[in-house]
């Protein structure tokens, strides 16, 4: 196969709502995005053909490349004298994505390494069904009834345990007799990964009416769980039953060569390399309309969680309903009544693509992406813990690690690195508002670097890494990660106004001399790319990421907004009239927003920003 340095990308991603298409090929010899366009998903009444949006896509991207990539209907591939491409992949989250239940005997055990196994897969998980829930048998019945998943993954006891819960549980689905999601004539998947004694139970129960597929126990003994085997059958399925039986994915199947994944599987498959090459522990989030997705990367273990009704449009109402209304307007820099943020959510929910259309508008999107991030990476951090035995056996790919059973694995502090994903994010006016919204949103303390996927590209990015890791990794490089900029923080704070921590920055031909002051947000100029080496030296009790009262130097390089200095302490606090005062300073520090609208002086706030 020739080099990726000589091969031109198609890299697909068909989503709920819109199917993106990126070109990518090698310019003075790495990986570059050449082009995007976007077109309609069409895999829904009345075309129910994903081709049609795909190659309406395509075609516009041909247009704006000048190279031609259709010919007769079809994608030319492999590329022939200046036309089409040599690889193609694409990644899918369409008609709501990869959609599954999950079942084990004990809910914090079993089950749990069931719905661990399951997002790492790319999956959302809808229910997790264990025999100490608390319904009755007849509601579980119920509930695996009216759910239509695309497949079921069923755990359950360490090998040479327990068999008769397992048996209940296959019981329990072949009562229900559930279809899949895809009504097409086709048994429904059963993926079994329990204990091997409880195999013959389980084929007993299910196998004459249901698509049964044996893999080895992903919790063979309390002490170890492997998740491997599970993620490999569960894309394996994805590929041979839900995507073949979707409308119009029989030719998208051919013209990539199988190379699908489920749109999360790849953004996380690619996140992975990204914490790799970055050398640091990673958090990152996919912000959309429904959902929000964290992943993370800390000493290497690797977790996924989908806050299912979180997110920016169709979730907004469950955002503001969890988190109240006045944890929302905590982070406006002016007076707001609920109904305000009702207004602006019920319009949000009935029209989900509209943009905000003032200052206003912006500043209410901005700070229910705040809560949205907030709670699904407390969701996150609850479900990144240990086994509940003596030591941890995760495999992923090829690592291996040993933690203390049922601790949380990591916090806030752990964070080297911050990727944030979504349109709220990608997509906000001044590149400032969305390295604020995440350190709010996430609060890490120490030094920490922030990137954005700049157009969305991880998902495809991941998928491509299947074929040529190499050209994948220079795109994401190149063109995906778009630094924002170092953020140092302090876990304390002080009265405001005092000192926290001298800072010393040193570059190439200059050295200067700031200040982290409490409750105070500053902005350092470090230009994309510049490096400077940066001296830390806090107060005594003062927590900079190195430990109370402890000095630190990093070596950090500029981004698109510059090196921040956090001096508001972890949480950030504040209230009333302070608060608001506050948030219109933070905001003008950075030049977040222009000083107009509600920003300028309203309700005794003083906004100091650029107009």
């Amino acid at each position: 196969m020739a080099g990726s340095e000589r091969r031109l990308a198609l890299a697909i991603d068909v989503g709920s709502t819109t199917t993106k298409a990126l070109l990518l090929g090698p310019v003075n010899g790495s990986t570059r995005l050449l082009g995007r366009a976007v077109a309609g998903t069409t895999v829904e009444e009345p075309t129910e053909d994903v081709m049609v949006g795909l190659l309406r896509a395509v075609e516009s991207l041909a247009v704006s490349t000048g190279r031609q990539l259709v010919a007769d209907g079809r994608i030319i591939t492999p590329s022939q004298d200046g036309r089409g491409v040599d690889i193609v992949v694409a990644t899918s989250s369409a008609g709501g994505g990869l959609q599954m239940l999950v079942a084990g005997i004990i809910g914090s055990m079993t089950a749990e390494s069931a719905h661990r196994a399951a997002l790492g897969a790319g999956a959302i998980v809808t229910d997790v069904l264990s025999i100490d829930d608390d319904r009755t048998v007849m509601e579980r019945i119920r509930r695996l009834k009216e759910f239509r998943p695309d497949m079921i993954l069923v755990a359950g006891g360490t090998d040479a345990g327990n068999v008769s819960h397992v048996a209940a549980i296959a019981e329990w689905i072949a009562a229900a007799q559930p279809e899949p999601r895809f009504r097409s004539g086709f048994p429904l998947p059963v993926i079994y990964a329990g204990n091997v004694a409880a195999r013959e139970y389980v084929l007993d129960a299910l196998a004459d009416r249901m698509d049964v597929r044996v893999i080895e126990n992903l919790r063979p003994s309390l002490e170890a769980e492997n998740l491997v085997p599970a993620r490999q059958a569960i894309h394996e399925v994805f590929l041979e039953h839900v995507m073949a039986h979707a409308p119009g994915y029989q030719e998208l199947l051919a013209v990539t060569n199988r190379v699908i994944l489920p749109t999360p599987m790849g953004t996380g498959r690619m996140l992975q390399r990204a914490a790799r090459e970055l050398g640091r522990n990673l958090v990152a989030l996919d912000i959309g309309g429904a959902t929000t997705d964290i992943f993370s990367l800390v000493d290497g273990v690797y977790h996924r969680t989908v806050s299912a009704n979180l997110g920016m449009s169709y979730s907004a109402a469950n955002v503001v309903g969890e988190a109240g209304i006045e944890a929302i307007t905590h982070w406006l820099p002016y007076p707001a009544d609920g109904r305000s943020l009702q207004n602006w959510v019920g319009n949000k929910m009935i029209r989900p693509t509209t943009l905000p259309e003032s200052l206003e508008e912006l500043l209410l999107e901005h700070a229910v992406a705040r809560e949205a991030i907030r709670l699904s990476f407390a969701h996150h951090l609850s479900l990144a813990v240990g086994l509940k035995g003596v030591q941890q056996r995760r495999v992923l790919d090829d690592f291996v690690s040993q933690t203390a059973g049922g601790r949380q694995l990591f916090g806030a502090d752990d964070i080297g690195a911050i990727v944030g994903s979504g349109g709220v994010l990608s997509n906000a006016p001044r590149r400032a508002q969305a390295m604020l919204i995440l350190i709010d949103a996430l609060q890490p303390v120490g030094v920490f670097d922030i990137y954005v996927d700049s157009v969305f590209m991880l998902p495809q990015l991941g998928a491509l890494a299947e074929v040529d890791e190499t050209a994948a990794v220079q795109a994401l490089l190149n063109d995906c990660l778009l630094p924002l900029g170092p953020v140092i923080a302090t876990r304390e704070t002080g009265t405001a106004g005092t000192i926290l921590a001298e800072v010393t920055v040193e570059g190439r031909e200059r050295r200067e001399e700031r200040q982290v002051i409490a409750g105070a947000l500053d902005l350092v100029a470090l230009a994309p790319g510049e490096e400077a080496l940066v001296r830390v030296k806090p107060r005594v009790g003062v927590d900079c990421g190195a430990g109370r009262g402890r000095a630190l130097a990093r070596r950090v390089r500029g981004g698109e907004v510059g090196l921040v200095l956090d001096g508001r302490g972890r949480p950030i606090g504040g209230s009333g009239l302070v608060r608001r005062q506050q948030m219109a300073d933070w905001m003008a520090a950075l030049d977040a927003y222009p000083a107009t609208g509600p920003l300028a002086a309203e309700g005794g706030v003083q906004y100091g920003g650029r107009s």
